[in-house]
């Protein structure tokens, strides 16, 4: 029994039982929902939203929002298309250039968060624009079609089973989120300009640094994720990225994330991920109107902010699990 009390006081266990209720009852209701098509159709989705969901994440463990993840992911997505079609790259030099990209976006926000002193909010909603901007110039608001056999067949692939390869990206950056945020020096510095900014600096943490890391690290994560979309499209669709920002903020709140900063949790953002995609493909499953999961989405962030600020009067454990 202690050892249960203990268990339901994680972030995580709460996300991990709704995840297993709502298979059971979705399941119960359609037989098709766990066939291998649908469980491949649901990794793809975590595949990419958890990288999305993830962006967000660090920039909330600092104690900030990045309202231009969306903008830096449709960025690096059309240029990674747009070097392979325009200027004829390989798509692992493509790659590159669309990861350099995304954490240069980050390094800007970063960089201007802390010369100006202007709040992330101000700065990263000047930023979506400008980036989304830059992407509508470069395509014209046309898709680029470009995209080499060999990044249509990794985005169409299976690793074993349903499991597609478009996951194993997802998997790395995952062990390597939670690597970072419970063993590195770095996490354990985000985690704590996120708690008390001004103690953090006391402390001898450089903050300035620290908020450009994070956000760094963010656009890296957001450039993923949009390469990864252009691989499952087989497409460089100027729109992708504009439907991520509610989503972004979903998964980690559902994940017991603190808004504040200072306390957030790979497992349970992941697990947040998972109850999104799951819910998503339900409302398909039942033909349910597709727009109804933005309704679904907004309740959900709602509700989970009361329970955290419910759990807020309770002891936190460490930042991340």
């Amino acid at each position: 029994m202690i050892q249960i009390s203990r268990l339901s006081r994680t972030d995580w266990f709460g996300p991990l039982l709704a995840t297993l209720i709502a298979i059971t009852v979705i399941q119960g209701f359609n037989d098709n929902f766990l066939s291998p098509f649908n469980i491949q159709i649901l990794l793809l989705a975590i595949a990419v939203n958890a990288l999305v969901a993830f962006s967000q994440m660090i920039i909330i463990a600092i104690g900030q929002m990045n309202l231009s993840v969306g903008a830096i992911g449709g960025l690096a997505a059309i240029s990674f298309v747009g070097a392979m079609e325009v200027w004829g790259l390989p798509a692992p030099l493509a790659v590159i250039l669309a990861l350099v990209i995304g954490v240069g976006c980050g390094v800007l926000n970063g960089a201007l968060i802390r010369i100006t002193g202007i709040s992330a909010f101000v700065i990263t909603l000047a930023t979506l624009s400008i980036f989304k901007g830059i992407n509508l110039g470069i395509t014209e608001a046309q898709p680029f079609y470009g995209v080499p056999d060999s990044v249509k067949s990794f985005g169409a692939a299976l690793l074993v089973g349903p499991i597609p390869w478009l996951a194993v990206p997802t998997v790395l950056v995952t062990v390597a989120m939670w690597f970072m945020l419970r063993r590195m020096p770095v996490g354990r510095f985000i985690l704590a300009v996120g708690s008390n900014e001004h103690a953090a600096g006391l402390s001898g943490i450089s903050v300035g640094a620290t908020v450009i890391i994070a956000h760094a690290v963010s656009g890296l994560l957001a450039a993923i994720a949009g390469v990864l979309v252009v691989a499952r499209l087989q497409i460089g669709q100027p729109s992708i990225g504009d439907d991520w920002l509610i989503l972004s903020f979903a998964a980690p709140v559902i994940g017991g994330a603190i808004l504040a900063g200072g306390h957030v949790s790979v497992t349970a953002t992941l697990l947040g991920v998972v109850i999104v995609a799951i819910i998503t493909q339900a409302l398909v499953l039942f033909s349910i109107d597709p727009f109804l999961v933005q309704v679904v989405l907004g309740a959900m962030i709602l509700a989970a902010v009361g329970l955290n600020k419910l759990r807020a009067r309770q002891p936190v454990g460490k930042g991340s699990a």
